[in-house]
């Protein structure tokens, strides 16, 4: 007999190839509750159909944190233990066996998230997730990048066992996201993560001005304390000075964020991709192995995929060979060829490499 009461709540909207995957991962809980929003395919039918509990309420105008809302209203105020997920997301088997053996009452719980899992199946960006909580007392707060906000002070445990992959559609059209961002900056401008959120949005858009003044407002506010979130502004603030070639402030911006966080490799391999364009391959090369001597990847979404894959060796093969010192430069390459065999780039290189050797 089960301890707890357990149910899952999520939102969906045209989520017709994610329904059956996700409700074999889901069916573990008690019930299965989903508000959806306007699904114009087969979802609501399809998920009927795998007997879970479906509503449907267009939110007007759109706000995630609105759409969450209403999804936990309708989980019932008997249930122990609440679990929101989306739909594109998927919990490793036996997860409620591992919720129940090791629950504290009442409590939030942190567990793993596998953010980003690359083509070959491997968890390149995985950080603590805490959507699993208590009926009452909480409530989500923000337009978009919303966060699950508890009423009064909250008590959290961490059950890093259980693990959570996420599957997304990336052909999925992110234009929302910047006019919500920018809605929930104006409501509450003293949000730091938020502001960083903007910032980084700004960013991905190329609107390098606008993501520079955003950043260096984040990194101004008080709450702003989180250091590894810091170097990461910091570290984007590099970027969009390097797309407007100004490269003595792309420099001084990424060593700030070594400085913040030098216990994350993002900030020498950015600094390391920074001199190697420059063509300041000895710079280059400094940069790159001090990354590599940092061997632990924390929990964190901070980290970039760039910093645990092939591209460190990949631009230390490059750097070598162009200084002439071949055997390291093949050394390396042979190295980024171990994360993938049949890169034709990597591969070339190898061989050009092995006609100034051989």
């Amino acid at each position: 007999m089960n301890k707890y009461k357990v149910v899952v709540y999520a939102i969906s909207k045209n989520e017709e190839k994610f329904v059956d995957k996700w409700v074999d991962s889901m069916s573990e809980a008690d019930e299965i509750y989903v508000l959806d929003t306007g699904s114009s395919d087969k979802t609501v039918e399809l998920l009927k159909n795998r007997n879970v509990k479906v509503f449907e309420k267009e939110i007007k105008p759109w706000r995630f944190d609105v759409a969450r809302n209403e999804s936990l209203k309708l989980v019932p105020n008997d249930t122990d233990i609440c679990v929101c997920t989306d739909l594109d997301e998927v919990f490793m088997s036996g997860w409620r066996k591992k919720l129940e053996e090791n629950y504290i009452k009442g409590f939030r719980v942190n567990y793993t998230y596998n953010w980003y899992i690359n083509e070959k199946g491997q968890n390149e960006v995985t950080f603590l997730l805490n959507n699993i909580h208590p009926r009452n007392g909480y409530f989500w707060y923000h337009p978009v990048h919303e966060v699950l906000t508890s009423t009064d002070k909250e008590q959290i445990q961490t059950i890093e066992s259980i693990v959570l992959n996420h599957y997304p559609d990336r052909t999925k059209s992110r234009k929302s996201y910047l006019p919500l961002l920018e809605m929930s900056v104006k409501e509450d401008p003293l949000d730091d993560r938020n502001m960083h959120y903007l910032g980084r949005e700004y960013m991905y858009y190329g609107m390098w001005d606008k993501s520079i003044e955003t950043l260096k407002k984040h990194l101004k506010l008080k709450t702003a304390t989180w250091n590894l979130e810091r170097a990461a502004s910091m570290r984007f603030i590099g970027r969009c000075y390097t797309a407007l070639n100004n490269i003595d402030e792309a420099e001084k911006w990424y060593k700030l964020a070594i400085k913040e966080a030098p216990i994350l490799r993002d900030g020498y391999v950015e600094l390391g991709m920074l001199y190697n364009q420059q063509k300041r391959y000895l710079d280059s090369i400094n940069y790159l192995i001090k990354a590599l001597t940092i061997k632990n990847k924390d929990k964190i979404y901070i980290n970039e995929t760039f910093s645990w894959d092939n591209t460190i060796d990949d631009l230390l093969s490059l750097n070598y060979y162009y200084l002439g010192i071949y055997d390291l430069s093949l050394y390396h390459v042979n190295k980024a060829l171990q994360y993938n065999k049949e890169d034709e780039r990597l591969l070339n290189n190898k061989k050009l490499i092995e006609k100034e050797i051989y």
